[in-house]
């Protein structure tokens, strides 16, 4: 099999392109705006941990918490974070359920029954499907790393709330978009989804 799409700068400007051509909405946001980042993170247990402390949470709140993290622990792995008490991750912000969530991911790391590099080289189904085998990935963190990690193209976080405010705005809508209003709304974006994505917030944010 050939390997997984992912955005480059090559890639990236493709879709850029393509949504441009297609949705006059996403174009007119480019035009205000200009394009936006690519924005990613790097592949592995940092970021996992990272968009764990992400649920339900501010995007301030949950860096704040995984700076303080890096305080104690750098760089941040799998075993490392098995030796941390339960204590320091309270000090440094980790609700009882998300330290349970971190710990088990750090375990399955560390006993090899998850390897979070293996999911460079799956198609984005089964990448999504390894991910939310670990308990406390849901479907919105699974797309989150495969969008920002990973970079695949096509992927799309429908749980974001920034996603479907901005898709509110953007696309005119009378109320905020639930699941599957926003799943059947960026039908015609595929295969550029996360590029649509981006385009999306760069607007949410640029109104902020």
């Amino acid at each position: 099999m050939p390997p997984p799409l992912v955005l480059t700068t090559e890639t990236y400007a493709q879709g850029l392109a393509y949504l441009s051509e297609i949705d006059p909405d996403l174009r007119q946001v480019l035009e205000d705006h200009g394009p936006p980042p690519i924005w990613q993170r790097p592949t592995g247990f940092q970021t996992l941990v990272h968009i764990i402390l992400e649920q339900q949470v501010s995007l301030a709140s949950a860096q704040a918490a995984l700076n303080k993290l890096l305080q104690v622990l750098s760089p941040l792995t799998p075993q490392g974070f098995l030796d941390l008490d339960e204590a320091v991750l309270k000090q440094v912000g980790f609700s009882r359920q998300k330290a349970g969530y971190a710990r088990l991911l750090a375990e399955a790391m560390v006993t090899g029954r998850f390897n979070p590099a293996a999911l460079e080289e799956m198609d984005d189904e089964s990448a999504r499907r390894e991910l939310l085998q670990l308990k406390g990935i849901g479907v919105w963190s699974a797309e989150i790393y495969l969008l920002m990690a990973l970079l695949r193209p096509d992927a799309w976080p429908v749980g974001d709330l920034a996603l479907a405010v901005a898709a509110r705005s953007v696309k005119h809508l009378e109320t905020l978009p639930g699941a599957s209003e926003l799943e059947t709304l960026a039908n015609p974006w595929r295969p550029w989804r996360a590029v649509a994505t981006r385009i999306l917030w760069h607007d949410y944010l640029s109104a902020s």
